[in-house]
């Protein structure tokens, strides 16, 4: 089993490598692309490459159908997605993702599960002015996407907001230290001069000129808030604090959420802690393990080529010995630590002498909606705020360092545009959290934003008839078995297998600590409420005192706990 699912002969460079090898350091023929005005797309081998510069192509597969029947080429659209070290932007930058969604995109702002914007329906001919807009408040979008180290992660609970800064630097320096070199995003997007010959002369001392074998996501938490879920992530950075004061950091290697459907070769995976290191080694860690996957990675098939199955493939103790080997020292020993929720504390909280407001985001969707006008609240405040904006790994919104004499105008607008902390919700939906899925990301199967509402609004019905509408549960729901939503590690899982379609899981950890495990294939709503009901309410009637209902489920025999993504599929 093993030997099949981790061949010692890794086959030849896919189409990928040879894409990445010819793109002249990341500039391809984009510059060529976007200047041809016959078509709104850009040929598939240029999104390859696009993705590197922050942005898919996509199309509004709503009307797909019809404009085919019109003989119409589909509704090609860009997804622009920032790069924000730990979700923190300021009041101009919100501002300006407002008004770039408004005269570029579709009206509306994405909060994402990685804690940045993404703007959805940005035509061709506008994809530049928007760069460059967005370059004039200091935001980029190099490395959003692609064959690199993604946005890098970083705990936002506002509780915590003692060492918050601390730790925030730690990560920004990260996503800085391990952004690529090429000179071509500043060319391409931003009109900077080229120097002669610089497509020679370009270097990438880091990645190299054929970049990751696949993404590489880092997180980096504090205890006992797990809301970055460290588990997930390629490298994580667990904060140990001793005394009060930040000691170093934990590192766990080895997390992943993408699987595919029907191949037991792929698997949602655990990060797993090897040892611990000094504040100020952080940047020289996360390279060395990047450039690890770098040289060990799978190039040959892409849907294993993800650095959890290069350490499952080495084995930990082989990625510890060569991550010493490769630093010129050992880390030290693991130090104690836990974590008590992944979710977000709502309402208002005082801490370094300032208050944060977090703010229920259904999704992470910013618009106006009738009785709603979220966005425009937002935007009010975001005139008046001298604090910071913190995007949560939830999808929520932290309105961040609220000042004494700011907070009652802050409480005035968010009275006035009916803006909410989620209180009167469910717990279930307050720890609920869906991708994007139909009807932009070409990869989804069924729905997922526009859905999991609805799917919640019947199980509030189930929760309230069992007595449970305030009992935590975490709910998350994905498209596609990529799993940008991370529901491998909730408590009630659904990942799409067809339109109206969900495989359903259950048994994750509450604290984002254990996967969950395929319960029900390819169910309707029908079938998930007539399935939900009987254990909703044995769990109402059966628990134990403050047993969280992923644990409950694997004490009462309905599902095997998973403590590794090796036994996901058995």
């Amino acid at each position: 089993m093993v030997k099949k699912r981790f061949p010692e002969e890794l086959g030849p460079p896919s189409e990928m490598e040879k894409i990445k090898e010819d793109s002249k350091f990341l500039r391809g023929s984009l510059v060529e692309s976007f200047a041809d005005r016959i078509t709104a797309g850009i040929p598939d081998e240029e999104t390859k490459i696009l993705k590197f510069h922050g942005s898919y192509m996509q199309d509004d597969r709503d009307v797909r159908v019809e404009r085919k029947q019109k003989k119409l080429e589909p509704a090609y659209q860009f997804m622009l997605r920032v790069r924000l070290p730990g979700g923190v932007a300021t009041p101009e930058q919100w501002l300006v993702m407002d008004d770039l969604a408004n005269t570029h995109g579709n009206g509306t702002m994405k909060l994402t599960t990685r804690q940045t914007f993404q703007l959805h329906g940005i035509l061709k001919w506008n994809m530049k002015k928007t760069i460059q807009a967005m370059d004039e408040v200091l935001m980029d979008s190099i490395a959003a996407c692609g064959d690199v180290n993604r946005n890098v992660m970083c705990n936002s609970n506002p509780y915590q907001s003692d060492v918050h800064h601390q730790v925030y630097r730690k990560a920004q320096e990260v996503s800085e230290h391990l952004l690529p070199k090429t000179k071509a995003y500043h060319e391409i997007w931003l009109d900077e001069e080229k120097v002669s010959d610089s497509r020679d002369k370009d270097e990438e001392p880091i990645y190299g000129p054929l970049y990751l074998p696949r993404k590489f996501k880092i997180g980096v938490a504090v205890p006992p808030s797990n809301d970055v879920d460290i588990y997930s992530q390629d490298l994580g950075f667990i904060a140990i604090l001793e005394n009060g004061e930040l000691s170093g950091f934990n590192i766990a290697v080895g997390g992943g959420m993408g699987m595919t459907h029907g191949d037991t070769t792929t698997y949602p995976q655990l990060a797993r802690v090897i040892g611990f290191c000094p504040p100020d080694n952080v940047n020289e860690v996360a390279e060395k393990i990047l450039t690890i996957q770098r040289d060990y990675g799978n190039r040959s098939e892409r849907k294993n080529a993800r650095f959890k199955y290069t350490v499952d493939r080495k084995g930990i103790d082989w990625i510890t010995n060569e991550l010493n080997e490769r630093l010129g020292w050992d880390l030290e020993e693991a130090r104690p630590y836990s974590f008590d929720h992944n979710g977000d504390r709502y309402g208002w909280v005082k801490g370094d002498g300032k208050w944060h407001l977090t703010l229920f985001i259904q999704n992470g969707r910013i618009k106006d909606e009738e009785n709603h006008p979220l966005m425009t609240g937002l935007r009010e405040i975001a005139k008046v705020h001298n604090g910071e904006f913190r995007l949560t790994p939830n999808q929520n919104l932290i309105i961040s360092n609220v000042q004494d004499e700011q907070k009652e105008i802050i409480d005035a607008l968010v009275e006035e545009y009916g803006l909410t902390d989620g209180s009167y919700n469910s717990a279930l939906r307050r720890n609920s959290m869906a991708c994007v899925a139909l009807p932009t990301c070409g990869l989804a199967m069924a729905e997922s934003e526009r859905y999991l509402p609805s799917l919640i609004d019947k199980v509030e019905e189930l929760l309230d008839d069992a007595g449970l509408r305030d009992e935590e549960i975490v709910i998350r729901m994905s498209g596609c078995p990529n799993g940008c939503s991370r529901p491998a590690l909730s408590e009630i899982g659904f990942i799409g297998k067809a339109p109206g379609k969900y495989n359903m899981y259950l048994g994750g950890g509450f604290k984002g600590e254990r996967l969950n495990k395929l319960y029900r294939e390819n169910i309707g709503e029908e079938e998930i409420l007539n399935e939900l009901k009987p254990l909703l309410f044995q769990y109402a009637k059966d628990r134990q005192e403050n047993e969280h209902f992923g644990d409950y489920v694997i004490r009462a025999g309905h599902i095997d706990a998973v403590e590794s993504g090796l036994d996901f599929h058995t």
